[in-house]
């Protein structure tokens, strides 16, 4: 049976889709719509028509179990220009959203109705590619140049009432949507000529006096756009939209979407997406398990990330108990929340009201037994294993029966925290990264003992909060540190051997990484997992933070930093490195890029396969969400697994063999390396 369905109003011709969950633009839907457009075209009796979909939402897109297969006619391009040539006046009628090839239906459409709760967008850069159905060339027709621009190379969609605002929808409707679609479509019946998209203008001369539009936007956008191939297409495919006639802007938008889909980068970002997706899955689990009700949430520590992790909650309307030690830390801590708050309504994201909503819902408070009726609470204090055993044992006393007991530690062993509560099946690790109000990774880590519906909770809570979150195994540093581990290691003696933190960290930011190790010990603090001793120094890091030179929030850190916090290369840094060299005999030599590639990013892939290897974490995809998520991994190589994978895992295992010896007694290969590498196997998919 057709997801298509077709029936009349009087004289307007309502066509339906009904292909669940989300209306996706599959075969049988194309096929469905091109056959309802030939019927309303044939039929005189048909005067104008409506397009709407069943459900929660209109088209949200493309059908992704498309994605990789040969593609099969008619496709979207001809259906949205079988729509727009048209006869009758066709009105798409959007709720939910109507994203990607779905605003291309609505593009093709000769007038568009919304509610106001609608979203529309084009987030096919954010899968590699641009919008192929002549989204790039009739977008700009509607909202103009600059919001063109802004949609199809940014990806992200805009609301109903703005979208309205710009002109992309006629009309915003309360109430039935099908009532009011089928009104609009009888008041518009008559009007000639059609408004065929493809047939306007008038919003391109503006660009068209001003062609340094372009590269304006080039340059506003640069360090956001650094490294991506499909933002610089949809900026060339607007181009083409504004320098040519329709048809010939179309064929090169064809050009760029065809080139971009045959490319590396477009098959790392739709993998991406389908990774980020299967982390939510938990392996083994007993299918019908139900999660625990959080209704109430309490979190210990007012710190940074106490602070940040309470936001998540607050700003889904879940209250909150924060606990602090002293009065001065409990103030600090909330009135910073308060403060960033206020920060994100002064950029028009929030409203006044909803930050006083959000702060309404905290509850700061000395009592650690205030925490008696909360059904999740979160300890965030010093990353110190006694302290943290100290609080699980208070705790246990204090929590009610059901309740479950997280700890947000970035290394420590959660089994050893659960051991000292009479209910390790309770305890789990949510690992926060920070700023953890604004990072969007969580690991959540399960424990020897944890119980299934624990971790289902977590997971659900992680989703509630817009968290994405992956399952870790109990190990030193879990999935992200540990892996991190080898590469700070391999990164600190690359600068005994002769390299500077500045050669290392280019070669970092040129793969596509926002900063490179240094850069992000500086940001992060230096002084992190510092033995806190200033006469104990054993390495370069020791040095450092013996001499106060903590990063960025001391103004020193492995560079020195001005007033802007603008880093220079730092000739203290430089007189350490060459003491430490001297002591260790050794003579520094030229370093190439390709061995630092080899030091501190191969390393990463084979503690990856280590992590595999011992069940630490479920699948390889999961580990390449929390590289791409919590450390910056640049999205178009896909996360480092899969990145190792299209360089070739022979590949991978010769370098590490070549810088084997360099890299000390302590490096091991991963034997589930080896073997994939000597099967011609890969990590993902």
């Amino acid at each position: 049976m057709s997801p298509i369905s077709t029936k009349r109003h009087g004289d307007v011709l309502i066509v339906t889709s009904n292909n669940p969950p989300v209306n996706a633009l599959g075969h049988a839907v194309r096929e469905g719509l091109m056959k309802a457009i030939d019927e309303a075209d044939a039929d005189d009796a048909v005067k104008a028509v409506v397009i709407r979909c069943e459900g929660n939402t209109f088209f949200a897109g493309a059908d992704i179990t498309e994605f990789g297969k040969p593609p099969v006619a008619p496709w979207l391009p001809m259906v949205v220009d079988r729509i727009e040539a048209c006869t009758k006046p066709v009105v798409a009628a959007i709720h939910g959203t109507a994203l990607g090839g779905g605003l291309e239906v609505a593009l093709g459409c000769h007038y568009r109705v919304a509610v106001p709760s609608a979203k529309l967008g084009t987030p096919e850069v954010k899968l590699g590619i641009l919008p192929g159905a002549g989204g790039t060339q009739r977008l700009p027709r509607l909202v103009g140049v600059a919001k063109g621009l802004e949609m199809v190379s940014g990806g992200n969609p805009i609301g109903a009432k703005e979208a309205h605002a710009l002109g992309l929808v006629d009309r915003l409707v309360e109430g039935d949507l099908e009532q009011h679609a089928v009104a609009f479509a009888e008041e518009v019946r008559d009007i000639r000529p059609i408004p065929r998209t493809s047939e306007r203008d008038d919003k391109l001369a503006e660009a068209r006096a001003n062609p340094g539009i372009f590269d304006e936007f080039r340059k506003a956008n640069a360090r956001k756009f650094r490294g991506f191939e499909a933002p610089e297409a949809t900026i060339k495919a607007v181009e083409a939209a504004v320098a040519k006639p329709y048809a010939e802007g179309v064929m090169e938008e064809r050009r760029l979407f065809m080139e971009l889909m045959s490319g590396t980068q477009a098959r790392a970002q739709q993998y991406f997406f389908f990774a980020e997706r299967k982390a939510s899955k938990i392996e083994g689990l007993p299918e019908d398990t139900k999660p625990r009700e959080i209704r109430k949430v309490g979190v210990i520590g007012a710190g940074t990330m106490g602070g940040g992790i309470s936001m998540n909650f607050l700003s889904v309307g879940i209250p909150v108990t924060i606990v602090e030690t002293a009065q001065e830390a409990l103030d600090r801590g909330t009135g910073i929340m308060r403060k960033n708050y206020e920060a994100t309504a002064a950029k028009g994201r929030m409203t006044g009201e909803q930050v006083e909503q959000a702060m309404g819902l905290l509850t700061p408070t000395l009592k650690i037994d205030d925490l008696a009726d909360c059904d999740l609470i979160i300890e965030a204090v010093f990353e110190n294993m006694d302290v943290k055993k100290e609080i699980f044992t208070k705790l246990d006393k204090v929590a009610k029966p059901g309740a479950i007991l997280a700890s947000n530690t970035s290394y420590l062993n959660v089994n050893e925290i659960a051991a000292t509560t009479s209910r390790p099946e309770d305890v789990l690790g949510l690992h926060f990264f920070s700023p953890a109000n604004v990072m969007k990774l969580l690991e959540v880590v399960r424990g020897a003992k944890t119980a299934p519906d624990v971790l289902v909770t977590a997971m659900a809570v992680a989703k509630k909060i817009r968290k994405v979150a992956v399952v870790a195994g109990v190990c030193h540093g879990f999935i992200g540190n540990r892996m991190l581990m080898p590469r700070q290691t391999q990164a600190l003696q690359l600068l005994l051997e002769g390299a500077t933190p500045e050669q290392v960290d280019k070669v970092h930011v040129a793969f596509g990484m926002p900063m490179g190790p240094f850069q992000m010990a500086d940001l992060a603090g230096v002084d992190i997992g510092w033995h806190r001793d200033p006469t104990r120094i054993d390495n370069i890091r020791d040095a450092l933070c013996a001499i106060d030179r903590w990063g960025q929030k001391k103004g020193a850190g492995f560079y020195d930093y001005d007033e802007k916090r603008r880093p220079s290369p730092s000739p203290v840094v430089q007189k350490i490195i060459e003491d430490f060299r001297a002591k260790a005999g050794v003579t520094p030599r030229e370093i190439s890029d390709e061995e630092i590639v080899e030091r501190t990013l191969y390393t990463m892939v084979n503690e990856g396969a280590k992590i595999l290897e011992e069940g630490m974490a479920q699948r390889a995809s999961d580990i390449d969400v929390v590289w791409v998520y919590g450390y910056g991994w640049p999205a178009f190589r896909g996360g480092p697994m899969f990145w190792a994978d299209s360089e070739g895992l022979t590949k991978i295992v010769e370098g590490l063999k070549r810088q084997q010896e360099r890299m000390g007694t302590t490096f091991t290969l991963a034997p589930l390396l080896v073997s994939k590498a000597e099967a011609g196997e890969k990590f993902t998919r």
